[in-house]
């Protein structure tokens, strides 16, 4: 729209058709004419998109606008209840509410209707028609120089006089471009309060009715030629877009923030998810180290009979070991008592020739004695390899059984230790033995030197055939337990007896 377009006259004329059959029946406290006003003013304020609104902070910004034009305080806190009230059911209002809302008087309450009318009018020439600031102010004449008094009007580009404030006998206009200026000029003429405007054809001197009025005017007249001068709208228009940009910034953020928190929803979904299969994983793993557990104690206690079974075992070899060994000691006892027969016979037989037969008895029990002790003593050995071995394997068992087995393989220690006593109780019974040997080889030698001469008289007590001779003079063989009573052929048979053990054993 260009040119002398009047925008109030077209919108009184939608007004016009739309009013009849839209505006409230009830009763207000505005006039008909002040609802057209608030009808403009939603219509500039609404957002730009159909069907028109107004949301609540242009509301409350046209509400404090009305409330500073009537000199009443702002009431926040009952605008807050009616902002929560309005946001709980819809985003904003219509035009018809609008008018509702400031023609009830719910936040104009103690105001009668001219003020509301006044302030409803004094918005309207601001946000409406542009109107920056106007009042009462004597101008001076560039023909006659008499001072008079005008209704001054300004607007973005332009200051209108008129006669009276009903705008109705124009007088002129002060064309306001981004060249002009204005300056205060000190009292004279008996006028006080003077500022001067300065254009590029003309000046026009103008005195206000005070002090506060004249800075008042300089400063939007100052105002109004900066906006020109960087091509900026009228500050009510610019705060406007402001807002707008504002709320449609927050807008942006708001749905921004709608996305990300259905992202991170989302994520959380997905996250809860992999949690959800780690916790069946876990569960599952738990459920199979539990059945690992068990099969585990199972096989604990297998091992623990079976040691327990071995461990009667060793009691039962233990026991029998014992039992040869007590049996031995009453076979030597038995032995010292034939040795003591022996002697007894050889002094009855005059001691000679008895002696010597003794003697030889004693050598083939003392022969056989040493041979069934080297025959045990090798068991021994082998058996005492078996326990080592044993003793190997479980201690290469895992560390868990060691822990368990601990106090069984310091029992076979101690067994160990035991039969390693009895072998050298064993080996000192037989070098005791041995020396026995030794004495009765003496006396044997002694008594054929003495029976000598008592052989046929022994022979004939005796009923010998053949006389008893002195034994072999081929050298005994020597071991690493002391000289032995046997062949050359008896210690190889031996060695092949003993071999034959080892290799069973192991």
């Amino acid at each position: 729209v260009q040119g002398n377009f009047d925008k109030v006259e077209f919108n009184r004329m939608c007004w016009t058709l739309c009013a009849k059959k839209n505006l409230s029946k009830s009763p207000l406290l505005i006039s008909d004419e002040d609802a057209f006003k608030v009808w403009v003013i939603f219509n500039f304020l609404s957002e730009d998109k159909y069907p028109l609104i107004i949301v609540p902070e242009e509301i409350e910004y046209l509400l404090k606008k009305l409330t500073e034009a009537m000199g009443a305080g702002w009431q926040q806190e009952q605008f807050d209840h009616y902002k929560i009230a309005l946001n709980t059911s819809r985003e904003g209002l219509s035009a018809w509410e609008l008018i509702d809302l400031i023609g009830s008087g719910q936040f104009s309450k103690g105001m009668d209707r001219q003020t509301v009318s006044m302030a409803i009018n004094e918005v309207f020439n601001e946000l409406i028609l542009d109107v920056l600031k106007q009042g009462y102010m004597l101008k001076k004449g560039h023909k006659r120089k008499n001072w008079m008094e005008r209704w001054f009007v300004l607007k973005p580009n332009i200051i209108s006089y008129y006669v009276s404030e009903d705008l109705k006998d124009k007088k002129g206009d002060i064309i306001l471009d981004g060249n002009c200026c204005v300056e205060a000029l000190p009292d004279r003429d008996g006028k006080k309060c003077l500022f001067l405007i300065k254009c590029l054809d003309k000046s026009f001197e103008i005195s206000a009715s005070d002090k506060k009025k004249k800075q008042e005017w300089i400063q939007a007249i100052q105002t109004t030629v900066n906006l020109l001068r960087a091509g900026s709208p009228p500050p009510h228009k610019e705060a406007r877009q402001k807002r707008k940009e504002l709320r449609q910034k927050l807008l942006a953020e708001h749905e921004e923030l709608e996305r990300q928190m259905k992202e991170l929803q989302t994520a959380n979904e997905n996250k809860q998810k992999e949690l959800e299969t780690v916790r069946k994983q876990l569960e599952a793993a738990a459920a199979r180290a539990a059945e690992e557990e068990k099969k585990r104690l199972q096989t604990q206690v297998e091992l623990q009979d079976r040691f327990s079974l071995e461990l009667e075992r060793e009691k039962m070899v233990r026991q029998k070991m014992e039992e040869q060994v007590a049996q031995k000691s009453s076979e030597l006892e038995q032995y010292l008592q034939r040795v003591r027969e022996l002697e007894e016979m050889y002094k009855q037989l005059q001691g000679a020739l008895e002696d010597e037969k003794q003697a030889r008895q004693d050598e083939e029990t003392v022969r056989k004695l040493q041979a069934r002790l080297l025959e045990e003593e090798s068991a021994k050995r082998a058996e005492l390899e078996k326990w080592h071995l044993q003793q190997q394997q479980t201690i290469q068992m895992t560390e868990a059984e060691k822990q368990e087995l601990e106090n069984q393989r310091m029992i076979k220690e101690q067994a160990l230790q035991v039969a390693m006593q009895q072998l050298k109780q064993l080996e000192l019974e037989r070098k005791e033995a041995l020396e026995q040997y030794e004495e009765v080889k003496k006396k044997l030698e002694t008594a054929a030197n003495n029976t000598k001469s008592w052989k046929d008289k022994v022979a004939h007590h005796e009923g010998l055939i053949r006389l008893i001779e002195p034994g072999s003079k081929n050298p005994h063989l020597i071991t690493n337990w002391g000289p032995a009573a046997f062949t050359e052929a008896e210690l190889e048979q031996r060695q092949k007896s003993w071999k034959g053990k080892k290799a069973t054993s192991e």
